[in-house]
């Protein structure tokens, strides 16, 4: 899955944190005054160092003023480790940084607290799609803080105008100044499968459905088909690339083109290269609906003070963009800070969130888990030619019903 936010580390990463003198959700005491005095919250964070270390001032700003001690501690535990944690009462009253699309599993284990009132403004933020990120069966479950989605690089020594649509772009690409990206990863290749209908599961007003799997429409054979083209017919890229490989050619000037996410700005800037980010030409003549990742906060179901972690939740969220903006190279959610004059003029970000208003929000139920493996094994059947696009599109569809079916 790239390089999106995701829980990768191992369940002894987590065991080490709330073992010993962590005091978790469970174990603190509910004594104090009516403004928290002698109260305690603890913060897991899965942002990078840079940014849980800002935080943490700003946790402990609002802790001293609010009579809480608050204690962040920076996390990569994968995500049972999380459950086992939260189930043991040892686990934090809040997480924050974490994507989104873990949220459905958590909320199904019952480790969610749900949203209360006031705490979300919806004009606040950016899209209906980072407010539905965070949205299960129509009740709220987290708060995001963060955004990021995949849009084009290009070098500017080698492009003088971006094409408007991807096919263009192929023509440009064949013509020397060429185009690598990780193509056989699911989430980076998403975009190009939904372009013209194709979806992964059905968003019934808020409700995802799992049952109806759009892999396999018209629409979605000729994303398809168009990916398989990009390597077997227009030869722009081996079927066995990686996201490495295909960095590392951009990175180097040997290719124009690379679609990727934020997280890849500090390397080009770090190594020399003449580069722009734009949103992503169309498609088919439509927009490309890359995936959307959210970084979200939530309070722990089984805390003990619900309330006051989401008062925490609500002031790290509303005060943090800038941190992450610039610590983290993450996308703002909030209005404030997109409309701000440094945003606007940061020319990559911005443009990565003016793809993120085209962006689909990774599926956030647990079925999402059945999803990621045929899709990204059959791409690779698909790219190495193995398989036509028809094949591709009937294969991920029955192994996706087959993962969710061994889920139950």
């Amino acid at each position: 899955m790239g390089k999106r936010t995701k829980i990768l580390a191992t369940v002894m990463a987590a065991t080490m944190l709330f073992a010993g003198s962590l005091v978790g959700c469970g174990g603190k005491s509910d004594s104090g005054s009516a403004d928290g005095s002698g109260k305690e919250l603890t913060v897991w964070s899965h942002l990078t160092t840079p940014e849980v270390e800002e935080l943490n001032k700003m946790a402990s700003k609002w802790g001293e003023e609010n009579g809480v001690k608050v204690k962040v501690v920076e996390d990569k535990s994968e995500m049972q480790a999380y459950i086992q944690a939260a189930n043991s009462s040892k686990g934090p009253d809040i997480m924050f940084g974490l994507a989104h699309d873990n949220l459905g599993t958590f909320q199904k284990a019952g480790l969610l607290a749900e949203v209360p009132e006031g705490i979300i403004n919806d004009s606040d933020y950016a899209s209906h799609q980072v407010l539905d990120a965070v949205t299960i069966d129509g009740k709220r479950y987290a708060v995001p803080i963060a955004q990021e989605t995949s849009a084009l690089f290009y070098n500017k020594d080698k492009v003088k105008e971006v094409p408007k649509t991807m096919e263009d772009l192929v023509k440009v690409a064949e013509e020397g100044v060429g185009f690598k990206y990780d193509i056989n990863n699911f989430y980076a290749t998403y975009g190009f499968i939904a372009a013209d209908g194709g979806y992964v599961y059905k968003d019934n007003n808020g409700t995802l459905d799992p049952t109806d799997i759009g892999l396999g429409t018209p629409g979605a054979i000729k994303g398809y088909q168009f990916v398989q083209d990009l390597v077997q017919k227009d030869k722009l890229m081996p079927a066995d690339i990686t996201g490495d490989i295909a960095k590392g050619d951009f990175l180097s000037k040997n290719t124009g083109f690379y679609i990727s996410g934020p997280w890849d700005v500090s390397a080009f800037k770090d190594g020399g290269v003449n580069f722009g980010v734009a949103p992503m030409p169309t498609l088919f003549g439509k927009q490309v609906p890359t995936f959307l990742g959210v970084q979200t906060a939530f309070v722990s179901e089984k805390s003990q003070n619900k309330d006051l972690a989401w008062k925490l939740v609500k002031y790290l969220s509303e005060n943090s963009g800038d941190v992450l903006l610039n610590k983290g190279n993450r996308i703002p959610v909030l209005n404030k800070y997109l409309d701000s004059a440094d945003f606007k003029n940061n020319e990559y970000m911005s443009a990565f969130a003016e793809q993120a208003k085209f962006a689909t929000p990774m599926p956030n139920i647990p079925e999402i888990q059945a999803m990621w493996g045929p899709a990204g094994a059959n791409l690779q059947l698909l790219t190495s030619g193995q398989v036509t696009p028809e094949k591709c599109a009937e294969m991920t569809v029955e192994q996706i019903k087959q993962g969710i079916a061994q889920q139950k």
